[in-house]
């Protein structure tokens, strides 16, 4: 079988596909006891600079689950730290900015991305490609949005007050942020494209805490503009978000391929919002996995049967794969997603 002819690409392209493909959002990861002795004190951003490393962490969910795509191991601060911004991802906090940027000196600091700043990513993905196979490899991205709030706030945060505040109180300076923020995502989406990825996701985590009218003010030229930048390499763009309900349309807006939704919204009701013309990825609740199998294979049938109201759908988990999740629950759901 050649790459094109994937479960995952052809659902991706609402083409007919022989089972539903599955994939997780945070499959390498936590959840994994080999994850977890290859990454045994070595710092997060550490690995995502080493090429066999990220070679290793992409390939173990795959080897485990048989899943029906990749996703390149890497964190969204990535392109940031390789442009020289200060920041560190700690242990239980998450990624945290040492000289946040809240003036207009401070975007100075955010300097084009060159294909050289990230030698290791077009290594790993050179050699991913080849170990994967028919295997897709999604390549991915933060969102502007995500990456701002990290680079305003200085860390996680909750209420994205300062993020707010410079959008709403300086929008002459927001908007900058973003022209530029976009500008060092495309670039690193293209570089992964390049390299091999056969699809792309942009994760705009944060989005969710936005209202509608302002995502079309001050998010979604910006999205717009890197999945326009990547139209003319043919591969899938996939767009998620968080807490995203009220802007399921605008995501598909934007210009996404696939439309990722969260556990909070029914598959069909998604897919009215959503509109015509493009699929959808989700979205069992990552909680579920934590019950007993009975319920997990209940609702996991009901997001496949919600699911067929959508013209394509990529099985996923409305979020990432949380820590405690038993492995054994994922094969399990793994296979009856590929079995119905």
């Amino acid at each position: 079988m050649n790459l094109a002819d994937s479960a995952f690409l052809r659902a991706c392209r609402r083409q007919p596909v022989p089972h539903t493909p599955v994939w997780y959002m945070r499959m390498a990861g936590r959840s994994l006891p080999e994850y977890l002795k290859v990454r045994e004190g070595v710092p997060m951003l550490t690995a995502c600079a080493t090429p066999d490393l990220i070679v290793e962490l992409t390939l173990q969910p795959v080897r485990r689950y048989g899943v029906d795509a990749a996703i390149f191991f890497s964190d969204i601060v990535v392109p940031l730290k390789a442009i020289g911004i200060d920041l560190d991802i700690k242990p239980g906090v998450g990624p945290v900015v040492a000289d946040p940027i809240r003036d207009a000196a401070g975007l100075e600091a955010l300097r084009p991305l060159e294909p050289g700043d990230v030698p290791y990513v077009s290594e790993a993905i050179e050699a991913l490609t080849g170990e994967l196979g028919a295997t897709p490899l999604i390549g991915f991205a933060g969102a502007p949005f995500t990456l701002g709030a990290y680079l305003i706030e200085g860390g996680p945060s909750k209420n994205h007050d300062r993020t707010k505040a410079m959008m709403y109180g300086e929008p002459v300076l927001w908007h900058a942020l973003m022209d530029r923020l976009s500008a060092i995502v495309l670039a690193h989406l293209r570089v992964q494209v390049r390299a091999g990825a056969s699809a792309v996701q942009l994760f705009d985590s944060w989005v969710g805490a936005v209202a509608p009218e302002d995502y079309r003010e001050f998010v979604l030229p910006y999205t717009r503009r890197i999945f326009d930048g990547l139209a003319d390499l043919d591969v899938p763009r996939i767009h998620f978000g968080v807490g995203t309900g009220e802007l399921l349309s605008l995501l598909g807006e934007a210009g996404a391929d696939v439309v990722g939704v969260d556990w909070r919204v029914p598959l069909d009701e998604a897919a009215r919002r959503v509109g015509p013309g493009k699929a959808l990825q989700g979205n069992l609740d990552p909680a579920l996995l934590l019950a007993p199998w009975e319920v997990v294979e209940r609702k996991a049938r009901e997001v496949l049967r919600r699911g067929e109201a959508a013209e394509g759908h990529v099985f996923n988990l409305g979020h990432g794969v949380l820590p405690s999740t038993d492995p054994d629950q994922l094969m399990r759901l793994t296979d009856l997603v590929h079995e119905a």
